[in-house]
C-alpha cells in the first residue's frame, strides 16, 4: 500500500545491496504528493514503477502507476537520480487514466512507429493501450486509453468455479509485453487474480446452494450492522459478529485464492 519506491543497487558478481528507499535529488523519498484539495487521494498508494527513457533525453525516468489508475513520471537526472516532483501524464489536456484502478504501466512501441506507447492492466481486468502520436525521439503525446484485450467475465460471490472451467484472464490484471515465440511480433503476457470456489467435502450441490443463500443473508446483515453501529462498544461487537459470520463460509465452501499467467500471441 505504501507509495515509496525501493531499489536494490547492483554490485559486483551479480550481487545486490539490500533494498533501500529511492530518494529524489532533494534527498527526500520519492512519493506522489497528496493534493491539498483531496485528503483521500489514492494516487500515492499501491504505486507501480517502471524505469524507461520516457522523454528521449538519454536518462532513465520513472513512469509510475497507482491505485487511482492515473500515471506520473519522475524525470531522471542521470546516474540513478530523479527529480523530486513528479509530473502527471495527460491525454488531450486531461489527466490520463485507465478504466478501473491499479494502473500498471508497461512502456513499449506497441504499434511499431518508433515512439513509446503505454500498455496497462486494470482492476477490472483486460489490457488497455494509450497510443503515442508524437513520433520518434519526441516527448510523448498520448491518446486516451483504448481496449487491447477485453476484460473477462466477473464472478458472483460464492459462484462455483474450477481451474478447468477458466478460459480467459479474470480481474486485477498485470501485463508484460515481449516477442515470446520469436516471430518478430510483440505478444502479451497477462497475470490475473481469482478465487476458485468448490464445495466442502460431503456437501452436495443442492446443500451448497441452500447454505450459501442462508450465509449470504447473514453476511449482508452483519455488514450493515457494522455500518450502522454507533458507540465504540457497538462497533466492536459488530466487527466481532461480522468476523464470525465471514468465517462460517468455510463450513460448506473451499476457496483457493490464486492467479494465472495467460499468453496472447499476436497475429
Amino acid at each position: 500500500m505504501a507509495g515509496l519506491f525501493q531499489v536494490l543497487w547492483g554490485g559486483a558478481g551479480g550481487k545486490f545491496k539490500e533494498a533501500a528507499v529511492l530518494n529524489g535529488t532533494d534527498k527526500e523519498p520519492l512519493i506522489i504528493p497528496l493534493a491539498k484539495s483531496n485528503p483521500n487521494q489514492t494516487e500515492n498508494i499501491c504505486t507501480r514503477p517502471t524505469a524507461v527513457d520516457w522523454d528521449g533525453d538519454g536518462k532513465l525516468d520513472l513512469v509510475v502507476g497507482n491505485f487511482a489508475g492515473s500515471f506520473y513520471v519522475f524525470k531522471g537526472e542521470g546516474k540513478g537520480k530523479f527529480a523530486p516532483k513528479p509530473e502527471p501524464l495527460t491525454a488531450g489536456g486531461n489527466q490520463l487514466k485507465i478504466k478501473g484502478h491499479h494502473s500498471d504501466p508497461f512502456v513499449i512501441d506497441w504499434d511499431g512507429d518508433g515512439d513509446l506507447d503505454l500498455v496497462s492492466g486494470s482492476s477490472e481486468g483486460g489490457v488497455q493501450w494509450a497510443e503515442n502520436t508524437a513520433g520518434r525521439g519526441k516527448p510523448p503525446e498520448l491518446k486516451e486509453f483504448e481496449t487491447l484485450i477485453k476484460p473477462g467475465r466477473t464472478f458472483e460471490m460464492g459462484e462455483l468455479m474450477s481451474e478447468q472451467e477458466l478460459t480467459e484472464p479474470s480481474g486485477s490484471t498485470r501485463v508484460w509485453v515481449a516477442d515470446v515465440n520469436d516471430d518478430g511480433k510483440l505478444d502479451i503476457l497477462v497475470g490475473d487474480t481469482i478465487t476458485l470456489v468448490s464445495m466442502a467435502k460431503g456437501v452436495t450441490k443442492e446443500q451448497y446452494a441452500q447454505r450459501f443463500e442462508k450465509w449470504k443473508k447473514a453476511y449482508t446483515a452483519a455488514s450493515e450492522a457494522q455500518t450502522d453501529s454507533g458507540s465504540q462498544d457497538e462497533q466492536q461487537k459488530a466487527r466481532k459478529q461480522f468476523t464470525e459470520v465471514y468465517q462460517q463460509r468455510s463450513e460448506f465452501m473451499n476457496e483457493d485464492r490464486t492467479g494465472y499467467v495467460w499468453l496472447y500471441l499476436r497475429k
